[in-house]
């Protein structure tokens, strides 16, 4: 099974999180924005044996600690989608323009498309293209915890912002109906920011969302 650990982190207060299979604790990490003497204190906490860094997409707070802790670690970087890639081609001028610690450069090994799986020791993720706050942006799901990932696409109370590059609100709403909305009612996500909630408060009580 499933299981995981929300670490907040970068001024930002962004939601990284380790996931492990409680099995093998084979673990991933993802969105580390920034603060990796943080997660890494986490991990050694945990007890659980890092495998890769996922990314649900590029901005700076979500991916800016990516390159450091696949160095330190010698770790894969997989995700988000190549629709992103021009926000990791800026990821040194994005630190500058937020205010960041300056951001160790990197490319993933791996790029994600929807309907595509990541395994995590013996449990699996689906992955699902949410464009709309980025173009690449990627949510992961599992089934089996009835937990999913979902970065900036969606919040308790809020959704995405879509005025950055790349960005475009009907797709976002697009993304949520078509991507999240079928996962189940039931199923308990953690937003890039803020608290967890479940897709079926969100689409009865999220003004941005209603009627959807």
């Amino acid at each position: 099974m499933l299981q995981y650990r929300t670490v907040p982190v970068t001024p930002f207060q962004q939601n990284c999180s380790i996931l492990w299979c409680d099995e093998t604790r084979e673990a991933a990490v993802l969105d580390p924005g920034g603060d990796v003497p943080r997660i890494l204190a986490a991990i050694e906490e945990l007890d659980v044996a890092p495998r890769l860094i996922l990314l649900t997409h590029a901005h700076i707070d979500h991916a800016g600690g990516a390159g450091r802790l696949a160095r330190e670690l010698a770790l894969p970087i997989v995700g988000p989608h190549e629709g992103d890639k021009f926000w990791i081609d800026g990821l040194v001028q994005q630190a500058a323009m937020f205010g960041f610690p300056q951001a160790e450069p990197f490319m993933p090994v791996r790029w994600l498309k929807d309907g595509d799986t990541v395994a995590v020791g013996r449990t699996t993720l689906a992955v699902r293209h949410c464009p709309g706050h980025t173009p690449g942006h990627v949510v992961f799901h599992n089934a089996e915890a009835k937990r999913a990932f979902v970065g900036d696409v969606l919040f308790a109370g809020s959704i995405g912002r879509t005025d950055f590059p790349g960005g475009d609100h009907q797709t976002l709403i697009d993304s949520i109906v078509q991507r999240l909305w079928p996962m189940g009612e039931d199923t308990v996500f953690v937003p890039g920011h803020g608290p967890e909630s479940t897709f079926g408060d969100e689409r009865r009580h999220n003004p941005y969302l209603r009627g959807t």
